[in-house]
């Protein structure tokens, strides 16, 4: 029984779509590191659980059973990973994450946007004492800034949670 879970968060085509409010333009670099990240979690055993971002009742972005919610498909997702659609900032909000993390004491995050789901997803598993890892090259916010200080914020407020680049997390 795998100990370890890789939660991708909210890695969908919302954010790559360039006529959406919330495009965060080129993602490339991030889904070729993801990948190489999914690929190294998916070789040594980790559950691998994907979160997908739906807004209820919405008609212009996040929309339900659209393709702008659906993962991005450059992502190495396959059939057996969990799926967990959400419909609030965090992945534990009426959902069955808790339970999929039921065996889990370990997990790695990455996803988009930093500054919401991810720290939300971090925040909230932190409170549940698990130990948690945020590889910090497979997340995105809108801009820099907000990215580094979200991870600075984090890092001050729980210094438990350790932050790594790729590189380093797959040494």
């Amino acid at each position: 029984m795998t100990s370890k879970a890789l939660i991708l968060v909210d890695f969908e085509n919302e954010w790559t779509d360039k006529s959406s409010d919330y495009f965060v333009g080129d993602i490339s670099d991030l889904i070729k590191k993801t990948n190489k990240l999914l690929d190294y979690c998916r070789k040594n055993g980790y559950k691998i659980i994907f979160t997908t971002h739906i807004e209820k009742d919405s008609n212009s972005a996040f929309v339900q059973d659209s393709k702008n919610v659906e993962i991005i498909k450059e992502l190495h997702k396959q059939n057996s990973d969990v799926l967990i659609t959400k419909n609030k900032i965090s992945p534990f909000y009426k959902t069955n994450l808790e339970k999929e993390l039921k065996e889990i004491n370990e997990i790695v995050i990455c996803g988009i946007l930093t500054n919401l789901c991810v720290r939300s997803l971090a925040q909230d598993a932190y409170d549940r004492d698990f130990k948690i890892t945020i590889i910090k090259d497979c997340c995105r916010a809108f801009d820099e800034e907000t990215h580094e200080f979200t991870l600075k914020d984090l890092k001050a407020t729980r210094e438990e949670i350790e932050f790594l680049n790729l590189n380093k997390f797959i040494r």
